[in-house]
């Protein structure tokens, strides 16, 4: 199978249209809102939409509203508790209904004729309806390096991927942008940025960091790395990897193999 571009500027409309599903405070929309405004008309994609799982007007930590308010972009919700509550249930983490959900979000985005679905701290799990809709289409940013492999496994996958690899010992931190697929963190790479290092407390090794019993220092200095690795990584290379998308540069071939330029790129683009 020949690969295909993940975007083709030459039989689309242009800009390429872009929705940001997010669920927090949306600093990496904002980083694409940024990047966008400074490119201006060169910029070969537009936000369109802003779409969140949460629905809470008064609250700050989604700040989903603000964000498509201030920029002026569509705003669509879909609030994933309330639908577990409409369904008798309590726990999002029962997945049985989440295609469900996704059908239904599915149909709400469907008048805005995206070309592609950036993921942005966006904390529901993403099931077929939309990975279906969107085959090859769905985009995230993850803080470690999915390239690292344990046996046949990405090693560094889930909420805990930082200090997962600051616990074994890694030297230094990446950040990855990927397609989205069923499989959570299992996508194929498209960018890796440039590294962040790891620099442990003063006075602290690293076997004392590993011990249970500091769970707390642990997690601390879990949380200052990937603050400084969303700076220096997410920020940089997800802009990046969403320019490129809407020139054209990337194209997937359905077996996993990801094409930069024409070129294979099994483990992404490297900065």
């Amino acid at each position: 199978m020949p690969p295909k571009r993940i975007f083709d500027p030459d039989t689309r409309p242009k800009p390429m249209r872009i929705a940001c599903f997010m669920s927090g405070s949306g600093t990496n929309v904002v980083k694409i809102l940024e990047n966008q405004s400074k490119e201006g008309n060169k910029c070969p994609y537009r936000v369109v939409l802003i779409f969140t799982d949460v629905f809470d007007p008064s609250s700050q930590k989604c700040r989903a509203q603000t964000i498509s308010s201030e920029h002026h972009i569509s705003y669509e919700h879909n609030d994933v508790m309330e639908f577990y509550r409409s369904h008798g249930r309590q726990d999002r983490k029962d997945l049985s209904l989440r295609p469900e959900y996704d059908r239904l979000t599915l149909e709400m985005i469907e008048k805005y004729h995206l070309d592609l679905i950036a993921l942005c701290g966006y904390m529901s799990i993403v099931t077929f309806p939309l990975t279906e809709g969107y085959d090859g289409q769905i985009v995230n940013v993850h803080p470690a390096d999915l390239s690292v492999k344990e046996g046949d496994r990405r090693k560094y996958t889930g909420l805990d991927a930082v200090r997962n690899a600051i616990l074994s010992g890694e030297k230094r931190l990446y950040s990855t942008t990927h397609v989205v697929r069923e499989k959570v963190d299992h996508g194929e790479i498209l960018m890796r940025s440039r590294p962040v290092d790891v620099v442990l407390p003063k006075g602290t090794s690293l076997k004392e960091l590993q011990d249970p019993k500091n769970a707390k220092i642990a997690r601390q200095v879990a949380d200052e790395h990937q603050a400084r690795l969303k700076e220096h990584g997410d920020w940089v290379i997800y802009p990046m990897t969403l320019e490129m998308i809407g020139e054209g540069r990337y194209a997937l071939n359905g077996k996993g193999n990801v094409y930069v330029d024409n070129a294979l790129m099994p483990n992404g683009l490297r900065l």
